[in-house]
């Protein structure tokens, strides 16, 4: 594609978004009142847990909610938002569990790449040196979404004994071993990448776009997000702290940091997590559709495949509550299977395992 021409169809893509904010104005006033209107999405974990240090000096800032002494989940948000991703989970598990949040390398608050490395193996130290610092002695199960998800397998390549050790369970949402922005936001990329280009340069396209929908008047952003990430039934509200957050990111995550995610393959990675494993994804996710999570969780060597209803590639805020019963359900199996392979490999130690089933999320 020449430049001229990817000139052009950057035009018409956002000619279009504009023509489509229109349109989604008009379908947000025919909806009637948000039910999560007015919920504070913003707020952050109570607990400052103060800035943990990656591999290279990046500092991370680590947040956290619930009893010290309650089993824990780590949550791990996806590309350009950040822990505030996860408000229904922790608000709405963390009387049961500890909930421990941080937002990846140069998003959110935590500090820009030193050295400017937004590389999936980044994100996955990033993640070994929370779990380091914040894992308790019962363990943890780490919950990851998207790009968090990715990170979460990046850490099983890098640091394969945290999985069975202090990582008790896995849960991934919306997530994939590679090819992940193939999905919506892919399909742009190719899009824009010239013939015989570099993926960087697809990437600033990108980015181009994404700075000029934001800047849009009206609901630009919002139905563009919508028509990518989201189920038909999104709340509004929802919709627009997603859009803000993208908005938010830096330039960098959009460029490299995106350049960094195409032609990924993680696949080998997928052998190291030897835990429990649930692969949930919306039944109207773009970017990692089902047959995509199905595929994923074939390959995982202990894995069940969860289909959120109503969804898309957010099934943590749009069906919060189908969410929160699954994760609770899946922590409790998971860390009564952790306690159960201690009490087996402990001197006269005996058990089964239980096998995993596959269910629908209801919302």
């Amino acid at each position: 594609m020449s430049r001229r021409r990817a000139a052009l169809v950057t035009a018409g893509l956002a000619a279009g978004a504009v023509a489509g904010g229109v349109a989604a104005r008009a379908v947000l006033r025919r909806r009637g009142a948000d039910p999560e209107a007015g919920e504070p999405l913003s707020m952050l974990p109570p607990e400052d847990l103060g800035l943990v240090e990656s591999f290279d000096g990046t500092k991370l800032a680590v947040r956290a909610a619930g009893n010290k002494s309650s089993p824990g989940l780590l949550f791990v948000h996806g590309f350009s938002l950040d822990m505030t991703a996860w408000h229904y989970q922790w608000t709405g598990l963390s009387e049961r569990f500890r909930c421990v949040l941080f937002d990846l390398r140069s998003h959110g608050l935590s500090e820009r790449a030193a050295s400017g490395d937004l590389s999936l193996s980044a994100m996955g130290r990033d993640l070994t040196a929370v779990i380091d610092a914040t894992a308790g002695k019962g363990g943890v199960v780490v919950v990851g979404h998207s790009l968090g998800g990715m990170s979460i397998l990046a850490a099983a390549e890098s640091r394969p004994e945290l999985f069975g050790g202090p990582v008790a369970g896995v849960a991934l949402f919306g997530s994939a071993a590679g090819d992940l922005i193939r999905g919506a936001m892919g399909s742009v990329t190719e899009l824009l990448r010239p013939r015989l280009g570099s993926l960087t340069e697809a990437a600033r396209r990108v980015n181009r776009l994404r700075r000029y929908v934001l800047a849009s008047p009206g609901d630009v952003g919002g139905f563009v997000a919508r028509a990518t990430q989201f189920g038909p039934d999104a709340s509004p509200h929802v919709v627009n702290h997603v859009v803000g957050l993208a908005a938010r990111a830096p330039s960098e995550v959009w460029t490299d940091g995106l350049a960094k995610l195409v032609d990924v393959d993680l696949r080998p990675a997928l052998r190291h997590v030897r835990v429990p494993v649930i692969v949930a994804v919306g039944d109207h996710d773009r970017v990692t559709p089902p047959a995509g999570a199905m595929a994923l969780a074939a390959e995982l060597p202990d894995a069940r495949l969860e289909i959120v209803e109503g969804a898309g590639h957010m099934p943590m805020l749009e069906r919060h509550d189908a969410v929160n019963e699954m994760l609770a359900a899946f922590a409790a199996d998971a860390f009564g299977r952790a306690s159960g392979r201690r009490r087996r490999q402990a001197p006269g130690g005996s058990g089964r395992r239980a096998p995993s089933k596959r269910r629908r999320a209801d919302p």
